[in-house]
């Protein structure tokens, strides 16, 4: 059988080959694909070659083992239906929705451990939110907000977006949020009144009045290393600093020779792929999707899917996010069978 699947081939180049899927080994399934999400953060590094190369593309998700090198498959929010199952697979998963942690590709053969059945409360576009939204609940686990804080989200992309929505059903003091983009400070959780563009003079004093003060607890998720200089900023004595952002080699100069020195700021590394150790004990992937599942439905991110591409016109999709982002927020890749 053959699959249709998106390479990687140079800097601001994309690729649609067609390769021949191994056989159906008695404990696989095949799943064909509906539709993936694109990563405005973490493929727009690949796609621009901005990516370390002595990097492991990601240790835990064995889609995806192997280093940023071209040319490379990526992405990790694929969802589908089982078509075949092996001969040792309860049939019960034929015809069953699932998520995985796949490249875009139009069908992949996969072990059972690797799908997540998709709860039938949610569709599949929104089931392509799950990876930002399980990043979006682990930056919060991380960063454990306490009830009263002032709390300040500097990015309002997809998993700014839902971080800022997570952070809403807190008992905060006050949240507020920023993008340079009007389109993603309008679809924020509390863009009525609290979501400021960082790039606007007075800036920094407008977030200080809307805060009522310096933060406790900033959220770093724009993917710009300088935005780390807002953020040192704006944030106050003994606060937290949760640094979501991948910038891959993105360099900028932050200010550390300043008031930093003496405000006992924690920095904050949260990455999704692993639990922090202080909740490993009772935390588990398992247990983390459950609650990103939960908050979809709450959430209902479906609402900022701005564009949909078939899989076949994926390059117009990667030159739109790369030359006009500002226009998008999330875009779908979709397949026909």
């Amino acid at each position: 059988m053959k699959r249709r699947i998106l390479y990687f081939t140079a800097s601001q180049q994309v690729e649609l080959r067609e390769e021949t899927l191994p056989a159906l080994e008695a404990d696989d399934v095949l799943v064909e694909t509906t539709c993936s999400a694109i990563s405005a953060g973490t493929e727009m590094l690949v796609y621009q070659g901005r990516f370390p190369r002595d990097l492991e593309t990601d240790p835990v998700i064995s889609a995806l083992r192997g280093g940023f090198r071209y040319p490379l498959a990526f992405g990790y929010a694929c969802v589908g239906v089982v078509r075949e199952t092996g001969r040792e697979v309860d049939r019960s998963w034929q015809d069953k929705p699932v998520f995985a942690f796949q490249p875009h590709t139009s069908h992949f053969i996969s072990k059972l451990d690797s799908l997540l059945p998709i709860p039938d409360s949610l569709s599949p576009e929104t089931a392509c939110f799950l990876p930002n939204m399980e990043t979006a609940v682990n930056l919060v686990q991380d960063a454990a907000p306490i009830l009263g804080e002032r709390v300040l989200v500097l990015g309002q992309g997809v998993v700014g977006l839902l971080t800022a929505s997570l952070l809403s059903e807190f008992p905060l003091e006050t949240l507020v949020t920023a993008d340079c983009y009007e389109r993603r400070r309008r679809s924020s959780p509390i863009a009525d009144r609290l979501s400021l563009d960082p790039n606007a003079p007075g800036f920094h004093q407008d977030a200080l009045t809307l805060l009522n003060g310096n933060a406790d607890l900033t959220f770093e998720l724009s993917g710009r290393p300088e935005t780390l200089n807002d953020a040192l900023a704006l944030t106050g004595f003994s606060g937290r600093i949760v640094i979501g952002s991948w910038y891959g080699e993105k360099r900028a100069e932050i200010d550390l020779g300043g008031a930093f020195h003496r405000s006992r700021i924690r920095l904050i590394s949260s990455q999704v792929s692993t639990i922090a150790p202080e909740l490993s004990g009772r935390w588990d992937k398992r247990r983390r999707f459950a609650a990103a599942w939960k908050a979809l439905e709450r959430i209902k991110p479906e609402k900022w899917i701005t564009h949909r591409f078939p899989i076949e016109e994926a390059s117009q999709a990667y030159e739109l996010l790369d030359k006009n982002p500002a226009e998008t927020i999330q875009i779908l890749l979709t397949y026909k069978g």
